[in-house]
């Protein structure tokens, strides 16, 4: 068994049962992290829990959300825990035609209230050229991998 993530009739990934579930569990903690709705809900095939359609609009302002959140963070085992999920989120967007730019190195600046998961040492408030470049390669590693 399989799932499939689609805009219209196109299929941009069709990972595993278990791959895709994983992903999912994970669309929603990165959903209440951010407090941004992911755009990836039930398809055109209601009540088949393995369709999901991507709304690319939705989804686009998402991954740019989660990648400014990931590369601005100074956390090392946050960073850790998200650098996979992160990735395969920036490989589907991409394959759905959705333009994801990393940031530059030393500007992702934090937007206003209380930092919070600060590591010392480090620099909470900006994006290290190693974050950056991780994450790129690890997106296009994660594209060669998944299953279309």
């Amino acid at each position: 068994m399989s799932m499939y993530f689609d805009i219209g009739d196109e299929t941009l990934w069709n990972p595993s049962n278990g791959a895709g579930r994983l992903f999912l569990r994970q669309v929603e903690v990165f959903e209440a992290e951010l407090k941004l709705p992911s755009g990836i809900g039930q398809g055109k095939y209601w009540g088949d829990p393995d369709t999901l359609e991507v709304d690319p609009v939705v989804y686009a302002e998402f991954v740019r959300g989660l990648v400014a959140w990931h590369c601005r963070t100074g956390h090392s085992v946050i960073l850790a825990l998200s650098e996979g999920f992160v990735a395969t989120a920036v490989a589907l967007a991409r394959r759905a035609g959705i333009q994801v730019e990393m940031p530059e190195a030393g500007s992702g600046h934090v937007d206003g209230g209380v930092q919070r998961d600060v590591q010392l040492p480090g620099n909470p408030r900006t994006a290290s050229t190693t974050v950056v470049t991780a994450l790129d390669t690890r997106a296009q590693e994660m594209d060669r991998w998944m299953a279309r």
